[in-house]
């Protein structure tokens, strides 16, 4: 019994392994600024932690439901960061998404192809990012919750061509934490407020509450 007790904790920490290291190449083989963040020593280990605690794992869970449900990118002219009216649509689209989950943080990543230099490529993902956060902000998201702005110029392309690309010249939003961002406990009770909402969302009841359960069999306070 011993001995078979010891293969099942093996075989259950084996399996969480495997599923660790699927996710972690998964993510390594997309491109930086699609739920990814800054690579230093510093963020892995952080990162690993949170992997530990549950709260990686939530906040993977409604990255990708964010990117199934709206489009998570949007496109800018050559040398551009102005928002077209198709620019404008969509992040009026995130804009809504962010809305429903108020306990949630968001990041925007600016790109752009590969015309030019890298410093100047740098400072023109800054303003497209920039863009886009004002433009959340002017549909009524707190600049608070977008937690970072961040330009990764033209590292990091879609199409690899040295010249003129609009699939490069992007930007990309993405879930970055949750509001509170601290103890583990705080985290499983935001994401149990969201599941509950959504539940009720979609159409079904909410259990009754100790508040007020019917207090038939149970006699009188009086």
């Amino acid at each position: 019994m011993r001995i078979l007790a010891l293969t099942l904790i093996t075989a259950t920490a084996l399996s969480g392994c495997k599923q660790y290291a699927s996710e972690l190449a998964r993510q390594l083989d997309r491109e930086v600024g699609s739920n990814s963040s800054e690579a230093t020593f510093g963020t892995a280990v952080a990162q690993n932690s949170a992997l530990n605690r549950g709260a990686e794992g939530y906040r993977l869970d409604l990255d990708r439901r964010f990117a199934a449900e709206v489009n998570t990118m949007v496109n800018f002219e050559f040398n551009s960061a102005n928002l077209d009216a198709v620019a404008q649509s969509t992040l009026r689209e995130q804009a809504s998404f962010i809305r429903q989950f108020p306990e949630v943080r968001f990041k925007v990543y600016g790109h752009t192809d590969l015309v030019g230099s890298n410093a100047y490529n740098r400072s023109l993902g800054l303003r497209r990012a920039n863009a886009v956060v004002n433009y959340l902000v002017a549909q009524g998201i707190s600049r608070s919750r977008l937690e970072a702005v961040v330009s990764l110029g033209e590292t990091q392309p879609l199409v690899a061509t040295p010249g003129r690309e609009r699939a490069n010249r992007r930007t990309v939003t993405e879930v970055s934490g949750f509001v509170e961002g601290g103890r583990p406990g705080e985290l499983n009770g935001r994401y149990a407020e969201i599941i509950f909402r959504d539940y009720v969302a979609d159409g079904a009841e909410a259990r009754s509450t100790l508040s007020n359960l019917s207090t038939e069999g149970f006699g009188s306070e009086e």
